[in-house]
């Protein structure tokens, strides 16, 4: 005899995006081809305590009321909203109703009656909803949670386990990219990989240019852009970056201090100890923290860290990657010249963007 199927659902977490399609497609399982007598929608997204209680007290009255003819109904309470950490969800008026509802569900349902309540950004400590977790066979959607210690690795990281759970061919430059623009928001990204799965398909490789042309580009990953293009020493794609930075409304001395400088010294802190103690660069970033961990104390001491106090690998791992673009010399007339950038355009009449396409041209061009 096949188990009986639950007659209650919990569709919940942190990824709003998730849950509302998770939800969606538990609704289109549970009452497939659904008319106005076998599916009833009460939408929980409220503003007020007064019309929380409202649909609260009419979401427990459906379940109390039998199918149309005999037959099956899902009862789908949807992008309910007063369990997050709000004035309507610590409201008793919303938590006396909640616990009348929770008592419908305890008792066995109405022979036919589904319920599925569905409810994105819930604060968990709600004695209701450690209840109803428990009364209902609960999917849970979080964003992840990638520790304390987490930084721009852990990130790209998880931007390419989405990208390939898909079956895109996407390079790594193409995955910084990307996670550059949608950082953790795990519903962007989620539109815009559909977007690059529409654009290319599984079989295509995705490359930096592409993302970069269909994604659209932030201050964060602008800033991200033309550092990148730097260690590249890219000066095409630095310039073109700066102008789309500057259009945007930044500030020069911003772009310097936020991404050029960084760069531009990370490059020159790990050229120097490769030099030193005759290392090779690393084929893949991630390879660079071992050896860093190999070099005495002394030596690595002035290197960024993260705010654990441990080294920040990730972005020296990328610059040792890249330091190849440069000689020692080179790196060192750029860091000069960022800080007689600095000065320049704070003492004189010069527009920022000629300071910054002068600095970047200076040391970016190749000699012939």
């Amino acid at each position: 005899m096949p188990p009986k199927k639950p007659s209650a659902y919990f569709v919940t977490g942190s990824d709003e995006v998730a849950v509302k399609k998770a939800a969606i497609a538990l609704a289109a399982e549970l009452a497939p081809g659904a008319d106005a007598f076998s599916l009833e929608t009460i939408d929980g997204a409220v503003d007020t305590v007064g019309v929380a209680v409202e649909k609260i007290h009419a979401a427990t009255q459906a379940l109390l009321t039998l199918p149309f003819l005999g037959g099956t109904k899902l009862v789908w309470f949807k992008s309910t909203t007063f369990f997050a950490d709000s004035v309507v969800g610590r409201s008793e008026s919303v938590a006396t109703a909640l616990e009348a509802l929770l008592d419908v569900l305890k008792a066995p349902l109405p022979e036919g009656v589904v319920f599925l309540m569905s409810a994105p950004a819930p604060d968990k400590r709600r004695t209701t909803y450690q209840k109803l977790i428990k009364l209902c066979k609960t999917s849970l959607h979080d964003k992840p949670d990638l520790g304390f210690r987490a930084g721009e690795e852990e990130v790209i990281a998880w931007t390419a386990e989405k990208a390939h759970d898909r079956g895109l061919k996407i390079t790594h430059e193409a995955v910084e990219a990307l996670a550059a623009r949608v950082g953790l928001d795990a519903g962007q990204l989620d539109n815009e990989l559909d977007k690059l799965e529409t654009a290319f398909g599984p079989g295509h490789p995705i490359e930096a240019a592409d993302v970069r042309e269909l994604v659209p580009a932030t201050r964060a990953s602008g800033i991200f852009d033309i550092g990148n293009a730097i260690s590249a020493r890219d000066l095409p794609l630095a310039l073109e970056t700066l102008s789309q930075l500057l259009r945007q409304g930044e500030k020069g001395v911003g772009i310097l201090l936020a991404s050029i400088v960084p760069t531009v010294r990370n490059l020159l802190l790990v050229k120097d100890l490769l030099v030193r103690h005759k290392l090779q660069a690393p084929s893949q970033p991630q390879f660079f923290g071992s050896l860093l961990n190999k070099l005495p104390a002394a030596d690595t001491d002035h290197l960024p860290r993260k705010k654990d106090g441990t080294l920040n690998t990730y972005p020296l791992g990328l610059a040792a990657r890249n330091s190849v673009h440069y000689t020692a010399a080179e790196l060192h007339r750029a860091f000069q010249g960022c800080a007689e950038a600095n000065l320049q355009m704070v003492t004189s009449q010069v527009s920022d963007e000629v300071v910054l396409t002068r600095l970047l041209a200076g040391f970016m061009a190749r000699s012939a």
